[in-house]
């Protein structure tokens, strides 16, 4: 099954390199002045859709699991707080997996070269939502942990009607907030430390690729 992703990923990006290039550099200003920043297409739909193949790949083969909040042994599932399933992107990686870290990497680089923030690394995993799952307010930063620097999502929902439900919503110092529609190719990032932030429950299905770039220690 994996081979099969793999050979048709392998057949389908070629070619789009170069628009997904244009589409993952560029000035990150409002990143810096608000510590959030939103790109719409910053994956072509075509990339979009071997994605979400890959995605239904790795369900059909039992690789999601029930996300679980808490730390280290304390771990455990509540899905009042949080009702989605993650798989975490690690080898062995399917042809449109790789292609997308080499989006990222060049995101990566240039927040380095605009910001001096000293990100090394990146973990990474798919996040779907059933219908009626959300995840409670909620900070990435886990409790004298600070190697997460940048929080970032990206959406793989094609064709999401604005009733839908499933909104990122990003609070701010004065518990004012901004809600963000999981637009397919729309990638969201923002500064990791003190954002709090929330999944409003979705109406439908929602996919996402989700994870955080990190510095070193």
């Amino acid at each position: 099954m994996a081979a099969e992703a793999s050979e048709a990923s392998k057949a389908s990006t070629a070619g789009s390199g170069s628009a997904d290039h244009a589409r993952a550099v560029g000035s990150h200003a409002d990143l810096f002045a608000d510590g959030i920043a939103v790109r719409d297409g910053f994956l072509s739909s075509l990339r979009i859709r071997e994605l979400i193949e890959c995605a239904q790949l790795r369900r059909a083969r039992g690789d999601f699991g029930a996300a679980r909040v808490g730390a280290d042994r304390r771990l455990q599932r509540r899905e009042e707080i949080r009702g989605d399933s993650t798989c975490w992107l690690v080898e062995p990686l399917f042809a449109a997996e790789r292609a997308l870290l080499r989006r990222l990497e060049e995101l990566r680089l240039d927040l380095n070269r605009e910001g001096f923030l000293g990100l090394f690394d990146l973990e990474l995993h798919y996040a779907w939502y059933p219908p009626g799952a959300g995840y409670a307010r909620h900070l990435d930063q886990l409790q004298g942990r600070t190697h997460r620097k940048v929080s970032i999502v990206l959406y793989l929902n094609e064709a999401w009607e604005p009733d839908a439900g499933g909104k990122l919503r990003l609070f701010g110092a004065d518990d004012d907030y901004r809600d963000v529609e999981p637009v397919g190719g729309r990638l969201v990032y923002f500064l990791t430390a003190g954002r709090e932030h929330a999944v409003l429950p979705t109406q439908c299905d929602r996919l996402s690729v989700s994870g955080w770039f990190r510095s070193r220690g």
